[in-house]
């Protein structure tokens, strides 16, 4: 399924932020936000595991329903997961493209990478703290 993701900050993940290496920190980075009609279409429910893909790379998420997020849309937020698949290209600006990027979306039964692995997988250091 085709679709635009848009990353942005969330009060959990500001919570955990100092803690990256945590399970709380992993499961809000790791999780995007899907409206319920697309979850039916892709025929996953609430926690199932999809895989995003973008030309920048692509990461296993937990899709969560949310009836805030309109149809056609994923929301994350920001961090190592949503890194993952945003180009580093800022045109110039000094910032990446953090909105309206677009994605690929299917189910998979992939696991979640902890934030340790995603960094060894792009062959960066493992930070577990």
């Amino acid at each position: 399924m085709n679709c635009i993701l848009n990353t942005g900050r969330s009060v959990s993940q500001g919570v955990s932020v100092e803690h990256k290496g945590s399970e709380e920190y992993r499961s809000v980075a790791s999780a995007c936000l899907l409206n319920t009609v697309d979850m039916l279409v892709l025929g996953i429910e609430d926690g199932a595991r999809v895989r995003i893909s973008s030309p920048a790379g692509q990461v296993v998420l937990t899709a969560r329903s949310s009836d805030g997020v309109a149809r056609g849309e994923i929301f994350m937020t920001i961090g190592p997961y949503a890194n993952h698949i945003i180009s580093s290209e800022t045109h110039g600006t000094g910032m990446p493209d953090f909105k309206n990027q677009k994605v690929d979306v299917e189910a998979t039964d992939e696991p979640v990478l902890s934030v340790g692995e995603l960094m060894e997988e792009i062959g960066g250091m493992r930070y577990d703290h």
